[in-house]
């Protein structure tokens, strides 16, 4: 098994390498990196934890029912800023594409995610302080026309 400093060596080779994407998968484990593509994101309205961070690249997939906004990375779900604290969406919230809907918490750091679409929140699919995995739904929204 990896451990946390194996996985800040590749990243840090990453860093260093022409790679825009590496995907690592062994049993129990799996990692999967991309590089840039977003640009400059807009930072989180709440805290300085969201705040600090860009926004990750969200995938976004439509479906029959609206779009689904994907964790763009394994990691913990947060709907807060904090425990106790406002989630940053609930159902009924517009949202644009730099909005801030949650955090993915990975190896103690907070990556704040946005919307990616411009659009009405109207499913919570994953429970909060719950792990997600990559491309795994976490809000259905139903966007703007």
């Amino acid at each position: 098994m990896l451990t946390d400093d194996d996985v800040r060596e590749i990243l840090r080779l990453i860093d260093e390498s022409e790679l825009d994407e590496l995907r690592i998968e062994t049993d129990g484990f799996s990692l999967h990196v991309l590089r840039g593509g977003a640009g400059p994101a807009t930072p989180a309205p709440h805290g300085d934890r969201a705040a600090g961070a860009p926004a990750a690249v969200v995938p976004v997939r439509a479906e029959a029912d609206g779009v689904a906004i994907e964790a763009p990375m394994l990691g913990v779900f947060y709907r807060a800023e904090a425990p106790g604290a406002t989630p940053f969406v609930e159902a009924g919230t517009h949202v644009e594409p730099q909005t801030v809907v949650c955090l993915i918490e990975v190896m103690k750091m907070m990556n704040s995610v946005a919307a990616g679409v411009s659009g009405t929140i109207v499913e919570v699919c994953a429970e909060n302080a719950a792990l997600v995995e990559y491309g795994q739904p976490l809000f259905r929204v139903e966007p703007d026309r």
